[in-house]
């Protein structure tokens, strides 16, 4: 098994019981910060919005092909965030190492794809109409902490001693990221880029489809393993609905896989 030195740093010279329980306080202040953010981050109710949602695209597309059938881009950026937050909420320490594996898999792909999709097209979006930001400024280089915690993670094994551990500080950083952008960044977007939310939101969805186009076995095996029957099916479904959407506007013969 492989343990990153940078990562597991702070660990050093501790024993494995004072290590654990470190694990166990972080976990208690991860706890604490989800349950904070709960009503504001609203996961079920974001994944009820999500599902009527695709279910009113569905009637749109089937009344005009040439609306704009696609969630704003400030609307995908939340429920990205949401599917991330449901990861964490499910790792736990009685979880099965194949379902651990699973969850930190399919959380480090969709923060990998998130961060790369919001450096792409959100971000310089907002900078063109913002300008100078301070949150702006800090989003790049909390993605980039992200993108060494993740590669940390990549490293290891799950049994690793400092898996855990790496896991929980990736937690942190993620939802100090999360908190910022949901209190900030969004508000500002909407209020500054309303016309254009759509345009926006359409960008994303096809460069999303492109990123994860040669890992959608992996999407689909991790969420299946990571959430409950519905839940996945309701993912992974609306992946499918939009794949569908952009072929049938750009004509493409592509199938999702390849």
């Amino acid at each position: 098994m492989n343990t990153p030195a940078e990562p597991a740093g702070s660990y050093s010279g501790k024993s494995p019981e004072e290590i654990e329980s470190e694990i166990e306080h972080t976990r208690e202040d991860l706890t604490r910060t989800l349950d904070a953010l709960q009503s504001r981050l609203s996961p079920r109710e974001r994944l009820r919005a999500a599902t009527e949602s695709a279910r009113d695209l569905g009637q749109r597309f089937a009344r005009s092909a040439t609306d704009t059938l696609t969630p704003g881009i400030t609307a995908m950026i939340r429920l990205d965030h949401t599917h991330v937050l449901a990861l964490f909420r499910r790792f736990k320490p009685g979880t099965s190492a194949a379902r651990k594996n699973a969850l930190v898999m399919n959380a480090c792909l969709a923060l990998e794809v998130h961060a790369q999709l919001e450096e792409e097209i959100f971000y310089p979006a907002l900078r063109q109409v913002a300008g100078n930001n301070d949150f702006l400024d800090k989003s790049v280089p909390e993605h980039d902490e992200m993108r060494h915690l993740i590669g940390a993670m990549r490293s290891m094994e799950v049994g690793d001693p400092v898996y855990d551990g790496t896991f929980h500080m990736l937690m942190r950083t993620v939802l100090h990221h999360v908190a910022d952008e949901e209190s900030m960044l969004l508000p500002l977007a909407e209020g500054l880029l309303a016309d254009r939310l759509g345009e926006l939101g359409m960008q994303m969805t096809k460069r999303r489809i492109e990123l994860l186009r040669p890992n959608l076995a992996e999407v689909a095996m991790t969420t299946m393993r990571s959430f409950p029957v519905a839940t996945a099916a309701t993912a992974i479904g609306v992946l499918a609905f939009a794949w569908l959407l952009l072929r049938s506007r750009s004509g493409g013969p592509q199938s999702p896989g390849g």
